[in-house]
This record gives C-alpha cells, sequence and structure tokens, in this order.
C-alpha cells in the first residue's frame, strides 16, 4: 500500500446558505480544493451526504455534482453514513489512492439543511437511529443523547454545569474561524440559563442545524511536495461500527465503536493517545465530547468532564479540542462534518490555523460519527517532514 497525503482543502463558511443550491456548495469546496492542489487531473469524486434525499429531494450527488465542477467522466458516487458520511468518504479515498486504484480523489462532503421547517429536519435526523424502536416511537437525537447525559450524570455524580466547558471552549475558538456559524463567546452563566431542549441537554450542549460544503484532495505522499509545499500525510484511517439501538448496547456509556475505531489507528500510526496534539471529535452534543474523549483514552471513564473543567481541553492544555469551534460552534452540516474535522487538523498542522494555531502540532486525529455512536470513522494525521 502506499502513503497518502492531502494536498488541497476547501471549505464554505457554514450558515444559512439561502441563495446557494447544495450543488453549488459542494462545488465551491471542490474548487477551492482543486485550486490548492494546484492539479489538472481528477481520478475519483466521492461526496459525502446524509439527507439530499429527504431534505433536498436530490439524490444520485456523484454524477450531480462531477457535471456541476466540470469533472464530467469520472468515477463519482455518494457516500452514506449518518453524521459519519463525511469521514467515511475519505477513508474509501484513502484506500482508493493506497490501493493504487487512483493516483488524485477529491473528497467532498455537503449538507443543505436550513431550506426545510425544523421538524422535517428533525424527521430526516432521525433516520439515523433505528427506526422500529428508536425514531417510531418518537425518540430524536436530541432525546437519544438526553438519555445518555442523564444516565452518565446518574452514574458518576456529575452535575450539568460540568459540561459548560465544553461549550465555552468551542465557541471561544469559533473567534477565530472565519468560516464557523457561531464566533462568539459563551459564559457559564449563558449554558446554565439556556434553553432546555430535552432535559439534561439545553441549546448550548447541542450543535447547530446548518448548511456547509468541505473538499480535500488526496493522493500519493510520494509525489505529494509537487503540489503542495505543505501535504499532510493519513497516517492511519479506521471504521468501526456498534449498534444503531441504544437499548442493543452492551456498554451504554462506553462508546465502544469509538472506542474500537480509535484502537485501530493507534495500532495503524504505532502511536498513543499520550502522542496526539489535538483531537477534532465529533461534539454533536456535549455529552458525546465526553464519552469521545473516555472512548478514546484520553480520560478514565466517568472523568471525561474533568478535562473541561481543569482546562485541559484548551488550545495550549493536555488535548486541545474542537479547535476551530467544532460541531457546536462551527456548525454540524452533517455530510459535510468529517471533511471540516479533517481540513481543520490540516490546518493545525500547516500551521495555518491563525490565532488558534495549536503549538508544535505534529500529530493530530479527528473523529466524525454516525448516529449515536453506531459508525465511527477515525483519521490521524501529520505534518510532513
Amino acid at each position: 500500500m502506499r502513503d497518502v497525503s492531502i494536498i488541497g482543502i476547501g471549505q464554505t463558511p457554514v450558515g444559512e446558505h439561502w441563495e446557494r443550491s447544495l450543488k453549488e456548495l459542494a462545488g465551491d469546496a471542490i474548487q477551492a480544493a482543486i485550486k490548492d492542489a494546484q492539479i489538472e487531473r481528477v481520478d475519483v469524486l466521492y461526496v459525502g451526504n446524509m439527507c439530499s434525499g429527504t431534505l433536498n429531494g436530490q439524490e444520485h450527488l456523484g454524477a450531480l455534482i462531477s457535471d456541476w465542477v466540470g469533472l464530467r467522466g469520472v468515477e463519482a458516487v455518494k457516500i452514506e453514513a449518518a453524521c459519519g458520511s463525511g469521514a467515511a468518504a475519505l477513508r474509501l479515498g484513502y484506500v482508493a489512492v493506497a490501493g493504487e486504484l487512483a493516483d488524485f480523489v477529491v473528497v467532498a462532503g455537503v449538507e443543505k439543511m436550513t431550506d426545510r421547517p425544523g421538524e422535517q429536519v428533525t424527521a430526516a435526523l432521525a433516520m439515523a437511529s433505528d427506526g422500529d424502536f428508536e425514531a417510531q416511537n418518537g425518540l430524536s437525537f436530541v432525546a437519544l443523547n438526553a438519555l445518555l447525559m442523564r444516565r452518565y450524570m446518574h452514574e458518576y455524580g456529575v452535575p450539568h454545569r460540568d459540561f459548560a466547558p465544553f461549550a465555552i471552549n468551542a465557541h471561544k475558538n469559533a473567534i477565530g474561524n472565519p468560516c464557523a456559524l457561531f464566533p462568539h463567546a459563551v459564559t457559564a452563566e449563558d449554558f446554565c440559563a439556556a434553553k432546555m431542549i430535552a432535559d439534561p441537554v439545553n441549546l448550548l450542549d447541542s450543535s447547530p442545524v446548518c448548511d456547509g460544503a468541505a473538499a480535500v484532495v488526496l493522493c500519493p505522499t510520494e509525489i505529494a511536495r509537487q503540489f503542495n509545499a505543505r501535504p499532510v500525510r493519513i497516517r492511519a484511517s479506521s471504521a468501526a461500527t456498534d449498534t444503531i439501538a441504544l437499548h442493543d448496547r452492551r456498554d451504554l456509556l462506553g462508546l465502544e465503536g469509538a472506542s474500537l475505531s480509535a484502537s485501530k489507528a493507534y495500532g495503524q500510526a504505532k502511536v498513543t493517545p499520550k502522542d496526539i496534539d489535538l483531537f477534532e471529535l465529533h461534539d454533536a452534543f456535549t455529552i458525546m465530547s465526553v464519552l469521545s474523549l473516555e472512548a478514546c483514552g484520553f480520560a478514565e471513564r466517568g472523568r471525561g468532564v474533568r478535562l473541561g473543567t481543569q482546562g485541559d481541553i484548551a488550545i495550549g492544555g493536555q488535548i486541545p479540542i474542537t479547535t476551530m469551534g467544532g460541531l457546536k460552534a462551527r456548525g454540524h452540516p452533517v455530510g459535510a462534518t468529517g471533511i471540516y474535522q479533517v481540513i481543520e487538523v490540516a490546518l493545525q498542522l500547516r500551521e495555518q490555523a491563525g490565532a488558534n494555531q495549536v503549538r508544535n502540532a505534529r500529530l493530530g486525529m479527528a473523529q466524525n460519527i454516525g448516529g449515536s455512536g453506531a459508525t465511527v470513522v477515525t483519521t490521524i494525521l501529520e505534518a510532513v517532514e
């Protein structure tokens, strides 16, 4: 297998893009990534997306978007893995280049969610849960995460206010990200006073519904410097699954899919959690931040919250997370999130993160989660010396 590197990145600001269609958003990000990579040829296009059929009345995104961006004729398909669609598409791109099936692969993630009423978006997102036993009985994803959060608080005696540092950190970091939806600070008082959505999950525990697109260009590492002076190598790429329904889990708070995916990635990269300089985790809800940190070995069970309360998740801390705002404050256009995460790690490793730069960052990890932990893709990236 060949080593694979990222040589181009492109992203749109996350927001409510009333004036841009789904394919236009994807096209903006893809064209920016191709320009950044300075390539003239593309072999494959993979598009990560979750809700285009239900929210946009459009499937067959591979052919649609490849034609729109002037890549007519290339292999192009849509990849769907719920909120993990972006990273799932990236993994397929990685496999194509590593396996010598393609030399230049563009991987894009795109989602356009704000054109539809909230109840339609909630119903579309609920399709990533167990349709028979969860969605059918009215359990939205906010409700599912509320169940996890309530159980965590009960098991470990954690008060709700101890989750505040995760939202505060995300919003603080979003201020330095020109693509973030919510680049403004919040306080612990704001967090505690926020509107309750599904007790104990409140508004500031939750990521927003929004639109956005992001894209990367992959090629073999051996030729990467011909196209970009600062390529970023994919040191590891792994995926794992768990049960879709919470009631089928052997360990409700263990996030076993995340643990398995991270463990495989550490093995590929021959590293441990102590070697990771920053972690772009899937903070769709603050409880998922905590469970991810524990599942990936950054904290013992029941102690993930302490990384927030002790300041260890901040830039300059023990394990910086959500360094550009994360899903909470950058925004969570679900099918694109996994690519935004990887781009944000790449910017850190390129030393292009501006005021949010993690000093001496050489190894970064991104983890994209589909559903409430049923599909998990972990990517470890390193700066190419």
